[in-house]
């Protein structure tokens, strides 16, 4: 019989999130259940959990419940589980269930080690259900500075250039050991990330990742793995048009400008002789909606969700002209007819400049920082590419400068 070796990649659970005061644990119930049927169907041997377990590094207890409840579960099968950590997760509070994971089939591997004493234990086999050696992985979680930048440099003091090195000599290190680890076996080498890659596509939900002030890492700086389970971005994806470099995207939608996005996981199945691809669909628990428009176009789009997307949770977009003081009120009265929940009511955003004082402009304190530059950044006859060049020095110093606020209140 020839040897196989079935995977599925998911990430970004979130496991946790607040979402407009709505917990999204029923949603989650029903992904998992969904998820073990299909490892259990399709015979999988490895499921591969690319970070963000949880929403917060203080997650709710019963988001750690259900996290424990689902490995259990899958312990029961012959599944082997391996979570990485992401940015979203505190490592020290992975590392409280590491050993009492490792008894139920699970691998946790909660921050990167550059060390080279360590480097056997992010580097091992995985097996298939014949308990034959049928791969080897190489498990990189989120990558923080202090995690590769372990010998003359300061990661405060890091430049990118030092960053981007350390973070592909530490892909490079793993990968080396990975090869001889294999031998002369032909058994595929498959990597593992939690970050941004260079033209990756993101949504409102995905948090601005940076490793040091670097903010996306290229490809070519990656070793050349058989498959890459990439974490982070929440819209499914393949990299670079290559098939084996893919983010699975949230099981869920985190934000309502993902509602329209199939959500699905990674199937991968490995043989001797080939590698084959593909994605399956995860069905949808709670519909998410956006609605724009007028008050009476509003009440138009409620009649027709109340016919096909009963319980719908909506983001509800109104024109300037008829956002008045009590639009709230307004809305809570005319969804109170429907089988649906408004959960966020905003202002129709203006496509007029908000700092010229036009009758459509919008407030400043209904504007995000980023939202102020571009205005602003527009009033100038800047080429492309030196627009691109002062977006990302004020996202530079816009997120350096959230840090160092956020380590004064600490």
């Amino acid at each position: 019989m020839e040897q196989r070796l079935r995977i599925i990649h998911t990430s970004d659970w979130h496991l946790g999130q607040n979402f407009y005061g709505k917990s999204r644990a029923p949603e989650h119930s029903q992904f998992f259940a969904w998820l073990i049927q299909q490892i259990e169907e399709r015979q999988v041997d490895v499921l591969i959990v690319a970070g963000d377990l949880f929403d917060t590094g203080a997650p709710p207890s019963y988001a750690r419940a259900l996290l424990n409840e689902f490995v259990v579960k899958l312990s029961k099968t012959a599944c082997q589980l391996i979570l990485l950590g992401g940015n979203h997760d505190s490592v020290a509070m992975l590392n409280e269930s590491k050993q009492v994971y490792q008894q139920l089939n699970t691998e946790l591997q909660a921050q990167a080690q550059a060390q080279p004493q360590c480097i056997d234990q992010q580097v091992f086999e995985l097996k298939n259900r014949n308990g034959e050696a049928a791969a080897i992985f190489c498990a990189i979680p989120y990558i923080r500075p202090r995690d590769v930048l372990y010998q003359n440099t300061p990661p405060d003091n890091a430049h990118n250039s030092d960053l981007l090195t350390a973070i592909q000599s530490h892909y490079q290190s793993l990968y080396r050991y990975a090869q001889q680890l294999r031998q002369d076996r032909p058994l595929p080498i498959i990597g593992s990330g939690h970050l941004t890659l260079v033209n990756a596509k993101t949504s409102d939900s995905v948090r601005e990742i940076y490793i040091g002030s670097l903010e996306a890492v290229p490809l070519h700086v990656l070793p050349d793995f058989d498959y890459l389970a990439l974490g982070h971005i929440h819209q499914p994806q393949i990299i670079a048009e290559q098939q084996h470099i893919r983010y699975s995207g949230s099981p869920i939608a985190m934000s309502f400008d993902e509602a329209k996005q199939q959500k699905s996981v990674v199937l991968i199945e490995f043989t001797q002789q080939q590698k084959h691809i593909q994605t399956l669909k995860i069905p949808c628990s709670q519909t998410l909606k956006q609605i724009k428009g007028s008050l009476s176009q509003i009440e138009t789009c409620l009649q027709a969700l109340a016919v096909d997307e009963q319980g719908a949770w909506l983001d509800i977009e109104v024109d300037s002209h008829d956002y008045h003081s009590d639009i709230q009120q307004q809305i809570s009265r005319l969804c109170e007819d429907y089988p649906v929940e408004a959960l966020l009511v905003r202002r129709k955003k203006i496509t007029t400049n908000p700092l010229s004082g036009g009758a459509q402009s919008a407030a400043l304190d209904e504007m995000t920082p980023d939202q102020v530059f571009q205005q602003k950044l527009q009033e100038h006859s800047f080429d492309e590419k030196t627009q691109d060049e002062l977006s990302s020095l004020f996202n530079k110093a816009y997120h350096q400068a959230i840090n160092e606020a956020a380590n004064e209140n600490t």
